[in-house]
């Protein structure tokens, strides 16, 4: 924000010409004030015209002789010097403006993850200082790896052309919000911990879970964090490392119902407890997350119980019934349902009235 807010002259003029309105002012010449200095008359006037830096060398040897301060000369230097680099990396982002076409702009400025911008310049630059780039070509290479270690191969994809860098963008909103999150280090044992109480809240409204979760978590080392999901991207949850201390989980809300965030956050977890550090793990209907799919199936619905409930129900099952079973596991009444949906017990249409209907709040 202070970046953004902070004036930027148009134009700066060299140090030099405050040296030349001192020298008028005082009336000395140039070649008497390089003999002052103990420097060449090309030196100095290679100063005076702008063409030669101050040195800081140069700015205490002008202090000494005009006694106007060194840090005075080290600033307008500073300062002119700081004004010819924007103008280089300006003239260098020009030709690449189209860039910002290749992500959902305005839906993350609608989600307060950019602010907007009237030139494509300047949207330019705010897309790069999210993703906390100086050049969308140091982007690229980056990105591309790190899609690579997810797994995801999406530019070979006609039907998801966008994906790849709305993909980026959901996934480093998520970043941006983990490192917001204070968390203890990393202790496998506590999160079991975590994940027994967090399964415990899935029967509060999001506005009591959200927050009870997010701290449960990162009492163990992990940040839980909810990021809106982009049109075009089919993620619904993510697991990575962002230090070997810190984890992070990422979820959306691609279904839009209680069952699916939270069998999504258990299976996020799983891959957490039971793979490497150094893997990343992006939630794509990848039907090679077996594993962690059945730590979210049987940590939420414990095997035993739910066969016991097929048996007693047999081939009805009512809403009393789900309700009651619900309550005997402490858990949520909609993911009950999902999971018999899931296993075929129960029609996609029935009872879903008991799943939580989740919407995200936009900033506009």
């Amino acid at each position: 924000m202070l970046i953004q807010n902070e004036y930027m002259p148009d134009e700066v003029s060299p140090p030099g010409e405050s040296l030349a309105d001192v020298l008028e002012e005082r009336g000395m010449t140039q070649v008497a004030l390089a003999r002052r200095l103990g420097m060449t008359e090309k030196t100095l006037s290679g100063i005076v015209n702008g063409k030669a830096p101050i040195t800081p060398e140069t700015a205490l040897k002008l202090e000494m002789v005009l006694s106007i301060p060194a840090r005075f000369w080290n600033a307008r230097q500073s300062q002119y010097d700081e004004f010819l680099a924007r103008r280089r990396h300006t003239s260098e982002l020009e030709s690449h403006v189209h860039w910002i076409d290749r992500f959902p702009y305005q839906e993350m400025v609608q989600y307060g993850w950019l602010q907007d911008h009237d030139t494509p310049l300047a949207k330019l630059r705010e897309l790069l200082r999210f993703f906390g780039f100086a050049h969308p070509e140091d982007w690229e290479p980056f990105w591309d790896d790190f899609m690579q270690k997810a797994g995801v191969a999406l530019r070979t994809s006609p039907a998801y052309a966008n994906e790849h860098e709305s993909l980026a963008a959901w996934l480093r909103q998520g970043e941006r919000q983990a490192f917001a999150i204070e968390c203890t280090p990393y202790n496998e044992q506590r999160f079991m911990q975590s994940l027994r109480q967090v399964r415990s809240l899935t029967v509060e409204p999001p506005e009591v879970y959200q927050t009870e979760a997010q701290r449960l978590c990162a009492e163990a080392g992990v940040a839980l964090v909810f990021v809106p999901e982009l049109s075009g991207i089919r993620a619904g949850g993510a697991t990575r490392w962002l230090t070997s201390d810190q984890a992070l989980i990422q979820l959306s809300l691609r279904y839009k119902r209680d069952d699916h965030l939270w069998f999504s956050f258990f299976h996020e977890a799983g891959h957490i407890l039971n793979d490497g550090k150094r893997e990343i793990f992006v939630e794509l209907d990848d039907p090679r997350e077996e594993d962690a799919d059945r730590f979210a199936r049987d940590f939420l619905i414990p095997p035993e119980p739910y066969l016991r409930f097929l048996a007693q129900t047999k081939r009805h099952i009512s809403q009393e019934q789900v309700v009651a079973f619900a309550e005997s596991l402490g858990i949520s009444p909609g993911i009950v349902v999902g999971r018999l949906q899931h296993d075929g017990h129960l029609p996609h249409s029935h009872l879903n009235r008991l799943k939580q209907r989740l919407v995200w709040k936009k900033v506009h």
